[in-house]
């Protein structure tokens, strides 16, 4: 399936139908009285958070969505039927934002999550509403209200505990391919990853973390260079991120550190807070360096980049050094996950079974 993480669509909920101006008339009843009904309301739109989807591919073509309209109201007091409802699935972690106004609607974060986008015209008043001792023949009727309109900009953040970070050709699909059921396309040149690939990761019985591989980042990706741009924001929820490093790239002329500074810089452009976030250093390919020369090559490393949490060595390609950090991680996200939660705190939102909409 083709990943699609932002789609444009146009929703309207249903006008409401007009109020009805009717006398009852029959045989035998010389005064009958207003009987004109209520007209029914306009069908709402509703949007729920579906865990089985994970794009938003079915709105890249579709983009029109409009629910039902009331029913009028009638004679012989009978009251318009209301519109049918829509509801539109939505994966867990799509922003809902309104297009002309930029402002962020609602942010669907828990399965199941049920929330209403734009709310249906009110039905009109027919003239039995106004009846009183006082108005025993009333004509008066009112239309029905319209329904909500709204553009909106969908945005999907995938909802991964473990980001993955770094240049193109770091080896980053090479290494979610190792350590979880990820299938991305890995070749030997760059810009292979042309869109997020998240994958499930088993630490053990009933241990599991999500991991994101984000396309590749090169400097000036904060203003729009390259393809890492796109992506980043789906790193705003991860809690760890991976920063894979080429120890051994294949121009001697290439800076490993060099590269890895930029890629921190251009963290710090995009968003400060992301940057905050906890970041391992992975330093990969070491499949490619002498045995005897591995120890002093991630020293040297480590010193001139100054780097003060953790550091892993590995290789992607023979999954050396894959299972201690694989262990390492899900014993971090996990402490990070009981630190969110409190001791007697909610579990965690991708935990929860779907309850389905209300």
């Amino acid at each position: 399936m083709k990943f699609v993480d932002e789609a444009f669509i146009e929703i309207a909920a249903g006008d409401g139908g007009n109020g009805c101006s009717s006398f009852r008339r029959e045989k035998f009843r010389e005064f009958g009285g207003p009987d004109g009904g209520d007209g029914g309301r306009g069908g709402h739109v509703y949007a729920v958070a579906d865990p089985n989807l994970n794009t938003l591919v079915d709105y890249r073509y579709s983009r029109k969505h409009d629910a039902g309209r009331g029913e009028h109201g009638m004679g012989s007091d009978r009251f318009g039927a209301a519109g049918h409802d829509i509801t539109l699935k939505f994966p867990v972690g799509t922003l809902l934002i309104d297009d002309e106004t930029g402002v962020t609607l609602h942010e669907l974060l828990v399965p199941g999550e049920v929330i209403m986008v734009a709310k249906g015209g009110d039905g009109g008043f027919g003239n039995m509403h106004y009846k009183s001792s006082t108005n025993r023949a009333p004509r008066q009727k009112t239309p029905g209200r319209l329904g909500e309109k709204r553009a909106l900009r969908l945005e999907l953040k995938v909802l991964a505990d473990v980001g993955l970070l770094g240049m193109p050709n770091a080896g980053k699909s090479t290494f979610i391919a190792a350590v979880s059921n990820a299938r991305p396309k890995i070749a030997d040149y760059p810009f292979t990853t042309l869109h997020p690939n998240l994958g499930v990761v088993r630490a053990g019985p009933e241990q599991s973390f999500v991991i994101a591989d984000i396309p590749g980042l090169i400097e000036g990706a904060s203003e729009g260079a390259g393809l890492g741009h796109q992506f980043l924001r789906h790193l705003q929820r991860t809690r760890v991120l991976l920063h894979i490093v080429d120890l051994a790239p294949f121009d001697e002329a290439v800076d490993p550190v060099k590269q890895a500074r930029a890629i921190v810089a251009e963290l710090k452009k995009y968003d400060p807070a992301l940057a905050a976030k906890p970041r391992w250093l992975v330093l990969n390919k070491l499949d490619m360096i002498p045995t005897e020369e591995r120890e002093a090559r991630v020293k040297d490393f480590v010193r001139r980049l100054r780097f003060k949490g953790p550091v892993h060595p590995i290789s992607a390609l023979t999954r050396e050094g894959c299972e201690p950090l694989v262990r390492a991680l899900y014993d971090a996200v996990d402490a990070l996950q009981r630190a969110e939660r409190g001791p007697e705190g909610p579990v965690d939102a991708r935990l929860v079974k779907p309850s389905g909409p209300a």
